[in-house]
């Protein structure tokens, strides 16, 4: 069985203060309900070991939005893989959307910073998807196809299994565009394929596959019925308690 997940990347978002409460709450929120998911969040670094004091028994996965591709040295501002280890985190994002379009980050970028972390231990959520303009020219399952070889086709078959992937609709996301559940279960499907021609069938059933668009408590219902999504990467409904549980919900 496919781990099952909901996890929730804050950004940039919350003051010390809010971030406490919010882990608070959804810590609170864990241990009065039964889940059928993996509660995930991937708060802002300043957070990540005030995070790992409140889970402390890891009852939520603490990750980092982002970690170096080096292992040490003069990169000033960086995280890497071993000071996330040190602490005990669960993982880290790599190559999230905003990280490639602020940051320049590429797939080989992420394939270093993939490999790092399973070398310390740590799970990568590896995130890809196509923008507007691929997806108008009809070159979406081409750019995932790609996005996913060059990043991860180094592994071998024991280290893709315990990758975890978020397909991410660029194109869906603040353009006023949409994509149905149909549309996600397309690429999650094809996405599956692609690690099943180079690893075999068994190895990609194996790889939980989250959908990173704009997931909301109205739609995440459908959303997580179709058979290759196994989860949700959950932006501006992570913020917040009410809605971040009724996508969790979502699994009962």
């Amino acid at each position: 069985m496919r781990r099952k997940i909901v996890a929730g990347n804050w950004k940039m978002n919350k003051n010390v203060i809010d971030a406490q409460q919010l882990m608070i709450q959804l810590l609170s929120y864990k241990n009065t309900n039964t889940t059928n998911c993996e509660i995930w969040i991937a708060p802002p670094s300043l957070y990540l070991m005030m995070a790992k004091d409140i889970y402390e028994k890891d009852e939520i996965g603490v990750f980092s939005q982002d970690m170096s591709e080096y292992e040490s040295g003069a990169y000033t501002g960086e995280l890497s893989a071993d000071m996330l280890e040190s602490i005990d985190v669960t993982g880290s994002l790599i190559g999230h959307s905003e990280r490639r379009q602020y940051h320049g980050e590429t797939d080989s970028h992420c394939n270093r910073k993939v490999k790092l972390a399973l070398d310390k231990g740590l799970i990568p959520v590896y995130c890809n998807g196509e923008t507007l303009e691929q997806r108008k020219a009809g070159q979406h399952f081409e750019v995932v196809k790609n996005q996913t070889e060059v990043a991860l086709f180094t592994l071998s078959a024991e280290e893709i299994k315990k990758v975890v992937i978020a397909y991410e609709p660029v194109w869906a996301i603040g353009t006023g565009e949409t994509a149905s559940p149909e549309q996600a279960q397309e690429i999650h499907a094809h996405i599956r394929s692609i690690i099943a021609a180079k690893y075999g069938q068994e190895v990609a059933d194996e790889v939980s596959i989250l959908y990173g668009g704009s997931v909301k408590p109205d739609n995440a219902k459908e959303i997580f019925s179709q058979p290759d999504i196994d989860g949700g990467l959950i932006g501006g409904a992570a913020l917040k308690l009410e809605d971040f549980s009724k996508i969790i919900e979502a699994f009962n």
